[in-house]
């Protein structure tokens, strides 16, 4: 018992991700990749876990899920995955999620302008903006700032059972339900951050390219 425990316990710090759902029809945007099943929710700028939500206010996040079939393998990379906004013809590639707390602990150092993929490269040979803002260093002796969370957003929702949860960190919240990289051999799901400065409301279609597929967001 004692053995399966530690394999259980293991299991949980290895793989990150969001809690799945049973099958990929429960999510609101669902199609096929190959052999995987892809679903796509849209949060705009929140990720979070239950009633722990957050703001990544320089970030377009979409949760991800990918359903293999059974006894399947499959390899998860973030630079799979893009968001294609407004039909345009370069694409928008995830970031990576080291890159984004970074980023947001320390929104003083302003980004410069995003390098882009050469034609030919990127997703299904698409030009790709590469993701993650590149960022001006502080100069030698220079105070950095101290970091700053995101902004939460509060759910207000009856809890019957009196418990009362702790502070959570917010960065480490983030690093947790991102979508796991590496090689899945179950169904896996977690969200992916694309920097995105402008309006929100200026994107009329939005769409999810991975592989040969294409979700349609928005």
């Amino acid at each position: 018992m004692r053995y399966l425990l530690l394999i259980c316990c293991c299991s949980s710090l290895v793989f990150g991700g969001t809690d799945t759902k049973p099958k990929v029809e429960d999510y609101e945007v669902h199609g096929r990749a190959g052999n995987l099943g892809v679903g796509a929710e849209f949060t705009v700028h929140s990720f979070g876990r239950g009633e722990q939500m957050f703001i990544a206010q320089d970030y377009l996040v979409v949760e991800v899920a990918l359903f293999p079939p059974k006894a399947t393998n499959f390899e998860v990379h973030d630079g799979d995955f893009a968001l294609r906004i407004n039909g345009g013809k370069e694409l928008l590639a995830a970031s990576d999620v080291n890159l984004v707390i970074e980023d947001m602990q320390h929104p003083e150092f302003k980004p410069q302008t995003l390098p882009h993929a050469e034609v030919g490269g990127g997703v299904n040979g698409v030009g790709v903006t590469l993701g993650g803002p590149p960022m001006n260093r502080p100069f030698p002796g220079s105070t950095i700032p101290a970091p700053q969370p995101p902004p939460r957003v509060d759910i207000p929702k009856d809890d019957p059972s009196g418990v009362k949860t702790g502070p959570v960190d917010p960065y480490q919240l983030l690093k947790e339900t991102a979508l796991e990289e590496g090689q899945h051999h179950a169904p896996a799901s977690g969200f992916l951050y694309f920097h995105f400065r402008g309006n929100v409301k200026s994107i009329k279609t939005l769409e999810l390219v991975y592989q040969d597929t294409a979700l349609k967001l928005r």
